[in-house]
């Protein structure tokens, strides 16, 4: 028996270099560690020299590390390439910060010309950022209009919670998947909260203001998955932001930001890279009219 645990030891050890070789060669950007460390102050400095960054078209202010990982919609890019390193008239910004998982989010609204809903995430570890990671959409994404987005946006209160009004965490991830769940099963338990508003793009579900608004007005039918959920949780403002694709693993790049209050759903903000109908500057969906018979 000895010798058969002694001799598996033996191949084993042997066969591991092997494999080592067979295997994906090592990455060329700064590894992403399983528990990185930062502070609030590091991550709240982080956003904010992103968003000076993005008015000026340079973000070299941020602490970034010399092997930073740079994607857009979801796909490498180098650092040159993103549309971070163009100037930007910001109308509107409002960044999230998790001290757990030392990652942030900005969302930031352009009008214009040249109008974009961009959401973006650093990843931080040890003072640096070690990933910047972007979604940008603009004319011809899924329920754009950016003047809508920053009409919404702007009359939402997203300050921090009173510490009363906080959600556990693992509730907020439960919440945030129970929504994320319905496009595939209709039949899931949202912890809606009321009033509750989506703003989706530049489409709005309270274009009228009303105390009590819900967030219950439909689910596009069909099934569709929400795959590769990748979590941020701001504990002061309430707020779980999840990064995910629709359909499948190589499905439309999705950014979902939901707002807690008493453990309850009180807002939704959804930014997707996905070619779809428009938005009016009121809110209000675009449909294409129906073809004539």
């Amino acid at each position: 028996m000895i010798r058969t645990l002694v001799a598996a030891a033996l191949l084993a050890g042997i066969a591991s270099p092997a494999l080592a070789q067979n295997g994906p060669p090592p990455s060329p950007y700064a590894p992403q560690p399983d528990k990185p460390t930062c502070t609030m102050e590091q991550l709240k400095a982080a956003t904010a020299a992103y968003v000076a960054g993005q008015a000026k078209g340079d973000i070299s202010a941020l602490p970034l590390d010399p092997k930073a990982h740079y994607l857009q919609d979801m796909a490498t890019v180098e650092k040159s390439a993103g549309l971070w390193n163009t100037a930007l008239p910001v109308a509107h910004s409002m960044s999230l910060h998790d001290p757990i998982r030392c990652k942030t989010f900005s969302e930031i609204v352009v009008t214009g010309a040249k109008p974009y809903v961009i959401g973006t995430r650093l990843y931080l570890h040890d003072g640096k950022v070690i990933r910047v990671d972007s979604l940008v959409t603009k004319p011809g994404d899924w329920l754009f209009n950016a003047n809508a987005y920053l009409k919404y946006a702007r009359a939402e209160n997203w300050q921090p919670l009173m510490k009363y009004q906080g959600t556990a965490p693992a509730e907020m991830i439960r919440g945030a998947n129970a929504y994320l769940d319905a496009f595939a099963d209709k039949f899931t338990a949202i912890p809606w909260g009321q009033p509750c508003a989506r703003l989706e793009g530049g489409a709005y579900t309270n274009r009228e203001g009303k105390p009590d608004a819900s967030c219950e007005v439909g689910i596009p039918p069909g099934v569709l998955y929400i795959v590769n959920r990748d979590y941020l949780i701001d504990p002061e403002m309430g707020v779980i932001n999840v990064f995910c694709r629709f359909g499948s693993s190589t499905g439309g790049p999705d950014s979902h930001s939901f707002r807690f209050i008493d453990g309850k759903l009180r807002a939704v903000h959804t930014i997707s890279v996905l070619p779809g109908p428009q938005s009016d500057d009121n809110g209000g969906i675009v449909r294409a009219p129906a073809p004539k018979t």
